[in-house]
């Protein structure tokens, strides 16, 4: 099968505070899985993403600290880099929307939909706080919707009911940051012509069916019937600046936030081939027929990644109601798939930074293994329908599957095979025994390859661990331990499978568990680096402040499929792949919930 050219996109972070464990589930560790399994088919991966870091809510979170926006942003664009490469998360670029290239390519984006017709200005009511007199984003009042009567609808959508809203249609709009009630007056704005992409943006949809998840497919198609007009620029002073005469100048216009971000996915490609040293490297994955683009978030960014951003890539390209030519970028590549996560939950209740609701991933990682929690988002996440964590179902994972089923595995057999044959052992006869295990192994890679491909990493992870299970309940039954006098040959063979086993086990979870996996790949003999792990660069645009990027280089030993273990080769120390939690933890991290 030849290889196609993959871009990942994991939704961009909001830089308006440390990431806590219910955001990378959704967005960030599913994504890596995917993008780690497809680097080792061979395919060029290309996973990029930043902070995003323009927007109302960033300003309002800035003046509650004293700061300047941009100081707030540099702050939180350096945590959420460090806590992203602490899990892992391996990519070629994560970057930011400050940064000089991106306001380029926003703006480019704006001006090639607006020469094709799909933007134009009109006059519209916007919320303004009476206490300050700054506008209020659209996600900052809340209401009762008028269309179904729910009373948490945001002033941009209903999670009711799915439909686009206006503030000034909320019944009882009221402001979230300290619930006065806004002013409605009235300004000129730039709006995304919606509308003109009904017909274009439900064929491409309709043709998505039995290829995207349910409940993404049927929310986008459902929100057709009702597509308006949006708006994309607002009254403040932080963001990108209108590209057009008359309005690039003034100081309280700028585009907003949600139609800046989603272009970050384009921009940051394009940054990332101009820091490989060939600038239109990022073609090959937003122009060529062979390459699909997946982008990864949780469930309430849908809208904007199977609505809006197909609409503004066709309204670029020129496929509108209203037809055009595509701008000076050239055609763009739509998405291939959008996969959406549902909620995670913890301890019964909502993740709340403000209500303290909340572990953040450097608090996480400070205490526990990176792997034990890559492993419980696998298996336990919030992959298809909103799913709870609970501190005692943690432990139980990490206990049960991690350390009883594959560290245990691990270290009974390469211990026991270090400490007497101190190498891979070569094979005597394999017994059918023998064979129907080692063809069941090496089946694994099909089963599990399709699940990841198939973004069903519960799927995935649940069936590698059942396959190591059997290599486990095999070593027992052979009992190589017992045969050290008897039969030194036949124990030999049984470690030589089981090392085998083992090695299998080791590439099979790669994508969910890298960090344990290299362990393993040394504790084997390998050398080297088997899964690449991302880093911090310290850079600089233009000469300006260096801000960090995560990058790395992924072209590693790792590839998806069962290598033949080299008899001969000697064995590492082993060591715990996890460590065993005590039942304690459950009550001190609920302890330290109550606490908060």
């Amino acid at each position: 099968m030849s290889s196609r050219h993959i871009l990942s996109a994991p939704a961009w972070p909001y830089a308006n505070g440390p990431r806590h464990i219910g955001h990378v589930s959704g967005f960030g560790l599913p994504c890596d899985m995917f993008s780690r399994y497809q680097r080792m088919c061979g395919n060029p991966v290309l996973m990029v993403s930043g902070t995003d870091e323009h927007g109302t809510p960033i300003q309002v979170q800035a003046d509650a600290e004293g700061l300047t926006a941009r100081e707030l942003a540099d702050r939180y664009n350096r945590v959420i880099a460090e806590d992203l490469a602490g899990l892992d998360m391996s990519y070629d670029l994560f970057t930011r929307t400050t940064t000089r290239n991106h306001y380029a390519i926003a703006q480019e984006i704006f001006i090639g939909l607006y020469r094709n017709g799909y933007i134009f200005p009109r006059t519209a009511l916007g919320a303004v706080s009476p206490s300050t007199g700054r506008t209020l984003p659209d996600r900052y009042i809340e209401g009762t919707c008028p269309i179904c009567g729910y009373d948490g609808a945001r002033g941009d959508q209903c999670d009711n009911c799915g439909n686009q809203l206006d503030p000034a249609d909320l019944i009882n709009p009221r402001s979230k940051i300290n619930g006065e009630t806004p002013v409605f007056v009235e300004t000129e704005q730039f709006f995304l012509d919606l509308p003109a992409f009904a017909d274009v943006l439900g064929g491409w949809l309709q043709g998505k069916s039995g290829q995207w998840r349910p409940n993404v497919l049927k929310f986008a198609l459902n929100l057709l019937g009702d597509l308006q007009p949006r708006a994309i620029t607002r009254d403040l002073d932080w963001g990108v600046p209108i590209p057009l005469d008359g309005w690039r100048d003034k100081p309280d216009k700028r585009i907003y936030v949600w139609f800046d971000a989603v272009i970050g996915y384009l921009s940051a490609s394009i940054e990332w081939a101009r820091r490989s040293g060939d600038p239109d490297a990022w073609r090959a994955w937003w122009q060529s027929p062979d390459s699909d683009a997946y982008y990864f978030m949780g469930k309430d960014n849908i809208v904007f990644h199977a609505e809006i951003w197909p609409a503004m890539l066709l309204g670029y390209n020129g496929k509108g109601a209203k037809d055009g030519t595509p701008g000076s970028l050239g055609a763009l590549n739509l998405p291939a798939e959008v996969v959406s996560s549902e909620f995670l939950t913890m301890e019964g209740k909502k993740f709340s930074s403000s209500r303290s609701v909340v572990i953040y991933v450097r608090d996480f990682l400070a205490r526990y293994d990176v792997d034990a929690l890559r492993y419980y988002v696998a298996v336990a996440g919030p992959e298809s329908q909103d799913t709870d964590f609970t501190w005692s179902e943690f432990v139980r994972r990490n206990n049960d599957e991690l350390v009883a089923n594959w560290g245990n595995l691990v270290n009974r057999s390469v211990s026991f095979a270090a400490r007497n044959i101190g190498q891979i052992p070569a094979p005597g006869e394999l017994t059918e025994t023998d064979r129907a295990l080692l063809d069941r192994s090496k089946a694994a890679f099909g089963t599990v390859g399709d699940a990841l491909r198939r973004c069903r990493f519960k799927l995935a992870s649940t069936e590698a661990m059942r396959t190591l299970a059997e290599a486990n309940k095999y070593l027992s039954d052979q009992a190589p331990w017992k045969l050290r006098e008897s039969d030194p040959d036949r124990m030999r063979t049984i470690l030589h499978v089981a090392l085998q086993l083992v090695d299998d086990g080791k590439t099979l979870l790669t994508p969910f568990l890298p960090r344990s996996s290299q362990k393993v790949f040394e504790m084997l003999g390998g050398t080297g680096e088997w899964s690449g792990m991302p880093r911090i660069e310290e850079v600089t645009e233009d000469g300006g402040q260096p801000y960090p990027v995560i990058t790395g280089d992924y072209r590693t030993a790792a590839r998806w499929e069962s290598m033949p273990v080299k008899p001969g080769t000697p064995l590492g120390v082993p060591a715990p792949l996890f460590a065993k939690l005590d039942a304690s933890v459950v009550t001190e991290e609920l302890a330290r919930l109550e606490a908060k």
